[in-house]
C-alpha cells in the first residue's frame, strides 16, 4: 500500500494536525496560566497525573466501544471533549486552580478517546514497510503546528497584556477543535471486530515473551514523558518571565524538530532502528547537562533544540517496533486494540510513576540544582527503555 495515495491516510493526518495544532496554541500556555495563580510545581504535577489517571481508564474502557462499534466516534468525541475543557477553563477563569483535579479528568478522558481511536486507525492503514514514512510525516505536523502555533499565542498574549490574550488563544482553540469534528465526518467508518477482552493486556503479561519486554520499555519511558511534558515549557516561562520568549522557544525548538524529522522520514531504514534508537537516548540525556551550570533560557534552548534534534532517532524506532508487535501474526492483528490499549496503559504508568517521583522530591525540596538532578535521573529514563526494547529488534539480517 502506497500511503502517499490513500486519501484517507492523508485526512486522518488532517484531522491530526488542526487537533495538535489546537493543543500547541493553548496546551503550551495552560500551564502557565495556572502557575500564575499559583506558584506550585507540584499542583501542576496533580494536574498532570489526574490527565493520566483520565487517559489511562478512558483507553481501556473505551476499547470496547472503539473494537465493537464505531471508533470514527471515539475520535469526533475525543476532539468535542478537548473543547469542553477549554470551554471550562474560559469560564472558571483564574479559579481554574480550584478545579485541578475535575479539569485534569476531563482533559484526560478527551485525550484517551481521540488517541485511542486515531493510533488505531493509524495502524489499520499503515503497515511495516512505511510505518517510519507515517512517524515522520507526524513528526513535520507536529513540528510545523508547534512553530506556529505557540509563537502566535505568545505574542498575542504577550500583545494584548495577560488575561485577555489567554482568553482570545483558549477561543480560537475551540473553533479549530470544531473544525476538526467536522473534517472527521469525512473518514470512513472502519470496519468493526469481535468481542472486547477486557483483560488481553494481563493475559499477555503472564504468558511473558515480547509483550513482557515492550511494556516495560514503554513504561520505563512514560517516566520521563509525564514530566518533561509540562516542566521544560514550564521553567523557560518561570526563567523569562514572558511569553513571548516562551512563544520563541517553542518556535526555535519546533523548527530544529522539523528538519530533524523530515530527514529522519527520509533516510532513516529499519535496520538502523536498534543502534539509531540508543544513540537518541544518550544525546537526549547529554543535552541536560548544561543545566548544571545555570537553568536560564539559554541553557533551556540548548535542552531544547538538542532534544528537537535528537528525539527522532529515539522515539521513531520506539513507536515502530511496538505497533509492528501487534502486525507480527493474525492473532495480534485481530487484537489490536486491546493491544493499542496495553501500550498507552504501560506509558501511562510509566507517566504517573515519574510525576509521583516529581510530586515526593519537590514537596521536600524546590531548588534549582534538586530539579535539574531530576531531569538528569527521569532524562536517562530512555536509556533504561531501550535497554528492555533492544530484545525486540530483529536482525540486520532479517530486515535487509
Amino acid at each position: 500500500m502506497k500511503l502517499t495515495k490513500d486519501p484517507q491516510a492523508m485526512l486522518l493526518l488532517s484531522v491530526h494536525g488542526l487537533f495538535i495544532l489546537s493543543s500547541a496554541l493553548s496546551g503550551t500556555f495552560l500551564n502557565v496560566y495556572l502557575w500564575k495563580s499559583r506558584q506550585d510545581y507540584t499542583m501542576l504535577g496533580w494536574f498532570t497525573i489526574a490527565q493520566q489517571v483520565a487517559l489511562g481508564l478512558t483507553f481501556w474502557a473505551a476499547g470496547k466501544w472503539v473494537k465493537e462499534h464505531n471508533k470514527m466516534n471515539a475520535l469526533r468525541l475525543g476532539i468535542a471533549v478537548s473543547g469542553l475543557f477549554y470551554l471550562c477553563v474560559l469560564w472558571a477563569g483564574r479559579d481554574a486552580v480550584h478545579y485541578i483535579w475535575p479539569l485534569g479528568l476531563l482533559f484526560g478522558v478527551s485525550l484517551g478517546l481521540f488517541w485511542l481511536a486515531f493510533n488505531v486507525v493509524y495502524f489499520e492503514i499503515s503497515n511495516a514497510e512505511n510505518r517510519d514514512w507515517f512517524n515522520g510525516w507526524i513528526g513535520l505536523l507536529g513540528s510545523v503546528t508547534g512553530i506556529i502555533g505557540p509563537w502566535l499565542a505568545g505574542w498575542v498574549i504577550t500583545w494584548m497584556h495577560g488575561d485577555e490574550g489567554y482568553r482570545l488563544i483558549f477561543t480560537v482553540s475551540l473553533v479549530i477543535f470544531a473544525a476538526a469534528v467536522v473534517l472527521s465526518f469525512f473518514l470512513r467508518k472502519r470496519p468493526v471486530q469481535n468481542d472486547y477482552n477486557w483483560l488481553e493486556g494481563l493475559r499477555r503479561l503472564k504468558e511473558g515473551g515480547v509483550w513482557k519486554y515492550a511494556v516495560w520499555g514503554l513504561a520505563v519511558q512514560g517516566m520521563r514523558e509525564g514530566v518533561f511534558s509540562f516542566l521544560i515549557t514550564l521553567l523557560v516561562f518561570v526563567a523569562t518571565d514572558q511569553e513571548s520568549k516562551l512563544g520563541q522557544f517553542a518556535l526555535i525548538t519546533s523548527a530544529v524538530s522539523l528538519v530533524s524529522y523530515w530527514a529522519c522520514g527520509k533516510w532513516f531504514k529499519p535496520q538502523f532502528r536498534k543502534i539509531g534508537m540508543l544513540v537518541g537516548a544518550v544525546l537526549m540525556l547529554l543535552v541536560i547537562l548544561p543545566l548544571l551550570l545555570a537553568v536560564n533560557y539559554t541553557t533551556l534552548l540548548v535542552l531544547g533544540i538538542g532534544t528537537s534534534l535528537f528525539i527522532p532517532l529515539y522515539m521513531m524506532p520506539a513507536i515502530s517496533v511496538s505497533f509492528d508487535l501487534m502486525g507480527l501474526n493474525q492473532e495480534n492483528v485481530e487484537k489490536r486494540v486491546e493491544l493499542v490499549v496495553l501500550r498507552e496503559l504501560s506509558l501511562t504508568l510509566g507517566r504517573i510513576t515519574g510525576l509521583l517521583v516529581f510530586i515526593l522530591v519537590l514537596s521536600i525540596k524546590q531548588d534549582t540544582l534538586t530539579i535539574t538532578l531530576l531531569l538528569l535521573f527521569l532524562g536517562a529514563s530512555p536509556i533504561g527503555s531501550w535497554l528492555f526494547m533492544r530484545r525486540l529488534f530483529p536482525s540486520k539480517e532479517q530486515v535487509t
